[in-house]
């Protein structure tokens, strides 16, 4: 016996899927299978219509996400040795200046100390600095106060501190003076 085949060309078990349209008006087996082939064509329209425009997908897709997650912790993992690696950089920049400090200083030395190899300038510092005369001179040292060495200088000095503090004992005693005046009133 010969299987019977549809207009679509299928067999009796591989019916299409799509169900007929209801339009209200009773329909006959023939017009049915006509029917169906149509509305199988519209159907696969319909389809491939709403295949042109796609469906946008949500926010945040199961691939964004682990990207997301891998670069913060890539972000994290970082931060350490980052951190690590500044400070490292701001001590060697520090340990260079204080070479450069020291070689500054080294050098400075190294020039006053060839100055101290020349008679002269020894003969003018012991001089400066000893008050030592050539013999049949006479030494004029200038003693003066400390307000007008200050003032000579160009600095300003404060009158009411140039005096001393009285010692602890004069204090003292003065203190227990006053008391007794009190208690004689």
């Amino acid at each position: 016996m010969r299987q019977r085949l549809t207009p679509s060309g299928q067999g009796p078990g591989q019916r299409s899927r799509a169900a007929p349209p209801r339009t209200g008006r009773p329909v006959t087996r023939g017009a049915a299978a006509h029917e169906s082939a149509d509305t199988s064509r519209s159907v696969n329209r319909r389809a491939a219509v709403r295949r042109v425009s796609a469906p946008q997908p949500g926010r945040f897709t199961g691939r964004a996400t682990v990207l997301v997650v891998v670069l913060v912790a890539l972000a994290l993992g970082y931060t350490y040795p980052v951190r690590v690696y500044l400070t490292q950089q701001s001590d060697i920049a520090r340990m260079e200046q204080a070479q450069a400090e020291q070689r500054q200083r080294i050098s400075d030395l190294s020039e006053q100390a060839a100055l101290w190899k020349d008679k002269e300038y020894i003969k003018i510092q012991a001089r400066k600095r000893f008050y030592m005369v050539y013999p049949g001179e006479v030494p004029l040292v200038v003693v003066t106060a400390p307000e007008d060495a200050a003032r000579d200088a160009g600095e300003l000095v404060d009158k009411g501190t140039s005096q001393p503090a009285a010692p602890w004992y004069d204090t003292l005693w003065s203190s227990i003076r006053a008391a007794d005046e009190e208690s004689d009133k």
